[in-house]
């Protein structure tokens, strides 16, 4: 006895098929983005060292821990969208916009790699934030917006960090 297969249901919240698609690749641009930030930010805030530990690692720890929480809200907008999230190193590497880094960072530098990672993922929400509002996706709009206000005031805190 053959099972019969069960067709997926169709999504229909008043936003096209191909609208939903272009919102939910740079959503996942995104994620990948987030998600790559959150590990170099958990990164640093293991391996810092120097002067500005305590500050730097108490830093990290609220910032990766804010990028965290995140991720989930926007791989579930993915869904919500009808689209599969990313979710492996694989796929994030591909979609990421963040540079990779590895072995021994300053305390400096991985400041200004984390400014770098901030204003990149404000960068790529930056640009799908029009799709989405001439999509009327109203909740992927408040989405992005709430990301971007949470990475630049980030990106500012850490860069005023660099200031002499």
């Amino acid at each position: 006895m053959s099972k019969a297969k069960i067709a997926a249901p169709v999504i229909n919240i008043g936003i096209a098929e191909k609208d939903r698609r272009k919102i939910a690749d740079g959503l996942s641009r995104m994620l990948a983005d987030s998600y790559t930030l959150y590990l170099k930010t958990h990164n640093f805030h293991w391996n810092v060292t120097g002067p500005m530990f305590q500050t730097l690692h108490l830093m990290f720890m609220t910032q990766y821990t804010e990028i965290w929480n995140a991720v989930d809200l926007v791989a579930e907008r993915i869904r919500a969208l009808g689209y599969p999230a990313p979710g492996s190193y694989k796929e994030f590497a591909a979609l990421t916009s963040i540079k990779d880094s590895s072995g021994t960072v300053s305390a400096k530098d991985m400041i200004r790699q984390l400014v770098e990672g901030q204003e990149a993922v404000v960068r790529t929400a930056r640009e799908v934030l029009p799709v989405a509002e001439k999509a009327g996706d109203q909740p992927s709009v408040d989405l992005l917006s709430a990301r971007m206000e949470v990475h630049e005031k980030n990106a500012w805190m850490l860069r005023s960090l660099l200031e002499e």
